[in-house]
């Protein structure tokens, strides 16, 4: 592993994927819905993100219906 590797591992996941497909949501309205861009919510769905502001993840979790923990959860 690459010291790069290394500092993309946060022992964090973001479980957008799942929660989408459970609510038979797309990325794309979820961006609408929001107000964040498809780009962003993809590198926080593929957890490459390296911060989240509290107001986006607020806003994902009241368009989710979720609470922080069902979207983030430990990856170690």
């Amino acid at each position: 592993m690459t010291p790069a590797d290394e500092d993309e591992l946060t022992g964090i996941h973001c479980r957008l994927d799942e929660l989408l497909a459970e609510r038979g949501m797309t990325l794309t309205r979820l961006s609408e819905l929001v107000g964040v861009s498809i780009v962003n919510l993809s590198v926080l769905k593929n957890d490459r993100a390296r911060a989240i502001r509290y107001s986006t993840l607020s806003a994902i979790c009241r368009a989710l219906d979720c609470e922080v923990g069902e979207l983030l959860v430990r990856a170690d």
